[in-house]
């Protein structure tokens, strides 16, 4: 059957289960899609608690920002293209 997704059991707290059909009869939508958006959520806040941590570390390391502001600056000379007056 063509986009059919396998369906998993997973245990979940009672409070977790109870608080899930709360969100799922307040919005109509099924208890999956629910629990599929909060386990997205999570995995973005993640993802973005990485990038920040590697992005503090970066910033602590004085020769890798001095290398990153140089290359900054050598970008930065391509937005001089004559066409500032221009409308678009």
């Amino acid at each position: 059957m063509p986009g059919a997704t396998k369906q998993r059991n997973v245990r979940v707290s009672e409070a977790t289960y109870q608080a899930l059909r709360e969100l799922a009869a307040e919005s109509g939508e099924p208890l999956t899609v629910i629990l599929g958006r909060a386990v997205e959520r999570h995995r973005r806040e993640r993802l973005l608690a990485r990038a920040n941590a590697a992005w503090a570390a970066l910033q602590a390391d004085a020769v890798a920002m001095a290398e990153i502001e140089a290359e900054q600056r050598l970008w930065g000379q391509t937005l001089m293209d004559g066409l500032e007056g221009v409308e678009w």
